[in-house]
């Protein structure tokens, strides 16, 4: 029980990374209040969890609903302890791609601009809305979900690593600012990870990934949960303003 007593939010909370976090936090204690786009499946992952779970339809875009999430989760139960920002979406597609010296397809700007809101504004949002709680409390731990991409980059993928590489930078000024009010603030970078949809692939794409990484395997939704337990404990007390990879000793290129 190494969250017992706490009160978590956690993004993307119903599938994933996100409902991985959500099981292993509550399994340790804590009071886990969880939110997606998909209702149904969140209302699902809710009532396996327990009493100790709780599920908000809410979309990181937006932020009067984000502001109203926390807003409730306080006057419920009077603190937020721990943030984990982990939605997050792709979109795929070339930066530009030429035919014969022509431009024949290009990666849109509504891929772009999506993108951005959910993986780095959607961060953005639920931080601003949580962080002045956590200020008057005296403390917390806000987690971000970044990616091995943000490291080194990854071929079409350009609105993903933008916004990976950018959430690695904004986890820096805020372990700077928020770091003297008793708030930590750190950054996770996974690798290939076996979700419910990359489970879906191309038994090729799959084999491709498990070459690419020495360990041979890809990662566990387990495997990332665990480590945002651990920042949310007071056992990574001085680890503050880095980026942790759970990767398997990826090597990414072209």
């Amino acid at each position: 029980m190494r969250l017992d007593g706490k009160v978590a939010l956690i993004t993307g909370g119903a599938a994933g990374i996100g409902k991985a976090t959500a099981q292993v936090f509550a399994k340790e204690g804590a009071k886990v209040i969880f939110c997606d786009v998909s209702k149904e499946m969140g209302n699902e992952v809710a009532a396996a969890l327990g009493e100790n779970a709780q599920f908000n339809k809410v979309d990181v875009c937006n932020r009067a609903e984000v502001q109203q999430w926390a807003d409730e989760v306080i006057a419920k139960y009077g603190k937020i302890d721990i943030l984990v920002n982990n939605a997050g979406i792709t979109r795929d597609a070339q930066f530009i791609k030429m035919k014969d010296g022509e431009l024949v397809k290009q990666m849109s700007e509504d891929a772009f601009d999506l993108v951005v809101s959910v993986n780095l504004k959607g961060v953005f949002n639920c931080s601003q809305a949580v962080a002045p709680y956590m200020v008057k409390q005296k403390g917390g731990v806000i987690l971000n979900a970044s990616s091995v991409v943000g490291l080194y980059g990854n071929f079409g993928q350009t609105n993903y690593v933008a916004t990976k590489s950018a959430v690695i930078g904004m986890t820096k000024v805020w372990a700077r600012e928020l770091g003297k009010y008793g708030i930590r603030v750190n950054a996770v970078a996974p690798g290939f990870i076996m979700t419910e949809m990359v489970a879906k692939m191309p038994e090729e794409v799959l084999a491709t990934m498990r070459a690419k990484t020495p360990l041979g395997r890809l990662g566990t939704p387990e495997d990332i949960a665990n480590l945002y337990l651990w920042l949310s404990t007071e056992e990574s007390a001085y680890i503050h303003g880095t980026t942790i990879s759970v990767d398997g000793g990826i090597v990414l290129g072209t």
